[in-house]
């Protein structure tokens, strides 16, 4: 058994379309790391043993095994109460509802587990090791299946009344717009996440507008993604960057209410609609400095994740770890 064992904690990024599992030190290093496919439609129990089955890849790739483990923490999207340990709903895991995921996963694992909305973790994960290491006041913003946001004021997680605060995905930007999983209408995620740009894709294309975005999706609308948007538009197709560019307005839309409410220092933006880059950003930024008041916009500055698509995990493992040494965890 390795000496270090009260050193080792294991996060799980548990979102819509991805799980994510490592095995992480306390200097925010990943001894391995698992990746599958979310069984987001396929209900609860196959959601949970997928996330298992990441849970033992993990282990079994560090070279590791569950006693070695001090704690685990669980980042899962969607509205929760940590101290609960009750994930109440999910737009984008519909299957989840009122669920004790912390019980449940502590069970299965065998080990101590914590639960954390998962924007909250990849809050965290920047805020000790990424883009906002040494920041008190920053919003971190994840744009990809859906929207999500952690807003840390003052060094800490807000986290509000019952640990469902930051769920910025979820503010109407326009009340007559496409209804959300969440059963809202207009919700930001509904326009400016990466279902909303394969959405308006979608709707051209079967409206009949000449793009080459379907050479990039084996010819099938039903397997049209932003990567393959992106990739058309990287070629030159002026649909695919209308795409992009209308998407980035409705980021910068919600950026500015951001920007007005919080007056961050930083604004950190992850997720994988993000690594399309200045193509989605630069129209982002420009609306957000002409909604926004001048002032608030002129003192944050943006900056993209520092730990790219490892946010989210290394923040649940940093979690799980907060929490047990509160418990005194030696």
């Amino acid at each position: 058994m390795r000496d270090d064992i009260t050193t080792l904690t294991m996060g799980i990024d548990l979102g819509g379309s991805k799980i994510l599992t490592a095995i992480v030190d306390t200097q925010g290093g990943m001894l391995s790391s698992d990746e599958s496919v979310t069984p987001a439609t396929k209900g609860l129990e196959a959601i949970i043993q997928s996330v298992v089955d990441s849970a033992h890849n993990a282990l079994q790739r560090a070279g590791v095994t569950m006693p070695e483990i001090c704690a685990i923490g669980v980042g899962a999207a969607g509205i929760s109460n940590p101290e609960a340990g009750i994930l109440f709903s999910s737009p984008n895991l519909p299957r989840l509802r009122n669920v004790l995921l912390r019980d449940i996963m502590q069970e299965r694992l065998g080990k101590r587990t914590f639960l954390i909305n998962d924007a909250d973790a990849a809050a965290l994960g920047e805020f000790h090791f990424g883009a906002a290491k040494g920041v008190d006041d920053f919003i971190y913003i994840t744009l990809s299946t859906g929207i999500g946001g952690g807003i840390v004021i003052d060094g800490k997680i807000h986290t509000g009344a019952i640990g469902a605060a930051g769920e910025v995905g979820h503010m109407t930007i326009d009340d007559n717009g496409p209804v959300c999983n969440c059963g809202n209408r207009g919700c930001w995620e509904t326009l400016a996440s990466g279902t909303a740009l394969a959405r308006e894709a979608r709707k051209r294309i079967e409206k009949g507008a000449r793009t080459s975005i379907l050479e990039y999706a084996e010819g099938d609308v039903e397997k049209l993604t932003p990567q393959a948007i992106h990739s058309a538009a990287q070629q030159g197709d002026s649909v695919a960057k209308e795409l992009i560019a209308w998407t980035g307005y409705y980021v910068g839309v919600g950026l500015a209410n951001l920007i007005n409410i919080f007056n961050p220092e930083l604004i950190v933006i992850g997720g994988g609609l993000s690594n399309i880059g200045d193509m989605l950003l630069k129209p982002a930024f420009k609306v957000a400095g002409e909604r926004a008041f001048k002032e608030a916009f002129q003192a944050v500055r943006f900056a993209s994740a520092g730990l790219g698509g490892n946010s989210g995990v290394l923040g649940a493992a940093v979690f799980a770890l907060q929490e047990m040494r509160k418990l005194s965890c030696k």
